[in-house]
């Protein structure tokens, strides 16, 4: 093994951690903050995050204001073809860079889920002597494979299997944010102990409102019972099945809040059917979703068919809802929608897909339209409260901090 340097020190005497995620937004972007949330609560630590700098979602470009937070400029993409690989790599190369020119390094963070990412952080931890930790955001390549992207034994399929494989038995420590994958890592010989659970979440007070709900469904031309989506509108998020429910329940108001790669078809296809009852919204900086979520009854979460999702899911918008203070409704059933039903703050909504699958979404918020307010109040505060006990950004914090701790105390 390569002989390590002692650590060096960050801003105020800290350490310094360096963190390589693609995708990873500021707080004035709408979409994954998780980055800038979490190292920012650490205490002993400083940390530099490394990102691309246009937002996955709304394709734009965006510009950071802090020096904890550089952008590498990187081309964009209209589908899944050669374009997106061609921003991976041109990352990759940007962060590299950036790295290279460090000297106060004390841990490499690299996220996934492409794997090039990780990759540069792999020699930039090399070049540093420093430990690296490997973040799994999504089980990449298999994903690819369940949502038809990629064919399972293809050439393309067995390298980056085998990226994977190497990726992990290289990292000093892998950080994962769900439960239910230590199956998929005990396939690649990972030890249990050598995974920690950082789960993705929200913090209840970044959601207080500071308007109305009377003066919030005004801004967004809606009254009346009011589901709400917010994230992504891509090809995995489901949202076909949010207007199938639509043309169903006419008396709820749908609010769809975000951008993707499938939101013009979407809009054409709520247009063309006559589905009066669907707001299109641009996305909100994460800041400012407290008061939209404030004009809302319910927070919905959908995904497209995948037993991966069914597995063990993380999802931050579901998170983002709770903490406002608003009941939710998953179409992921397994082990999450359990526990939150279990917890009273959800009504379940799978099984997913066809014909069942909408029949269960529409059931659900019809169960939760026709509740009384006190019963939706009691669902309101019991969704913070299991925010506040397991998966408040707080809490997931100092389990970060610890695994910085323990992987820079090993000899």
């Amino acid at each position: 093994m390569t002989p390590r340097r002692s650590r060096t020190q960050g801003a105020g005497g800290r350490r310094r951690v360096l963190v390589l995620n693609h995708f990873a937004l500021p707080r004035s972007q709408g979409g994954g903050t998780r980055h800038v949330e979490l190292f920012g609560r650490l205490t002993g630590w400083a940390h530099l995050i490394v990102a691309g700098d246009r937002n996955n979602n709304t394709r734009e470009r965006f510009v950071s204001d802090s020096p904890d937070f550089v952008t590498i400029r990187v081309p964009g993409h209209e589908s899944n073809g050669l374009a997106r690989v061609g921003g991976w790599l041109r990352y990759a190369v940007g962060a590299l860079r950036v790295g290279l020119r460090r000297r106060d390094v004390g841990v490499v963070y690299a996220s996934s889920p492409h794997l090039v990412t990780p990759l540069a952080g792999w020699l930039l931890a090399k070049v540093h002597r420093v430990p690296l930790v490997l973040e799994i955001r999504d089980l990449w390549p298999r994903s690819m494979v369940e949502l038809g992207y990629l064919t399972a034994g293809s050439p393309l399929h067995r390298v980056l299997v085998g990226l994977e494989r190497f990726l992990y038995r290289a990292a000093d420590r892998i950080v994962a944010v769900a439960d239910g994958w230590n199956a998929h890592f005990a396939s690649f010989g990972v030890p249990p102990a050598k995974v920690a659970l950082v789960t993705n979440g929200a913090e209840p007070a970044d959601f207080v409102p500071t308007v109305t709900r009377e003066k919030a469904q005004a801004q967004l031309g809606v009254d009346g019972f009011v589901a709400v989506y917010a994230g992504a509108h891509g090809p995995a998020n489901g949202l076909d099945l949010v207007l199938d429910v639509a043309k169903d329940l006419t008396d709820v108001t749908f609010v769809l809040l975000g951008d993707g790669l499938d939101k013009q078809r979407l809009v054409a296809r709520a247009r063309d059917e006559r589905l009066d009852n669907v707001r299109f919204c641009d996305p909100v900086p994460k800041r400012d979703l407290g008061n939209v979520f404030v004009g809302c009854d319910v927070g919905l979460h959908t995904l497209a068919q995948s037993e991966l999702f069914r597995e063990a899911m993380s999802p931050n918008k579901l998170y983002d809802y709770m903490a406002a203070g608003l009941p939710v409704i998953t179409n992921v059933g397994g082990g999450l929608e359990a526990r939150l039903v279990d917890h009273g703050c959800a009504v379940p909504g799978s099984p997913r897909g066809g014909a069942s699958g909408r029949a269960a979404l529409a059931t659900a918020i019809e169960v939760l339209r026709d509740r009384s307010v006190d019963d939706r109040e009691t669902m309101s505060r019991r969704a913070r409260d299991y925010v506040d006990r397991h998966a408040s950004r707080t809490v997931m914090a100092a389990r970060l901090e610890k695994v910085l701790n323990d992987v820079t105390a090993a000899p």
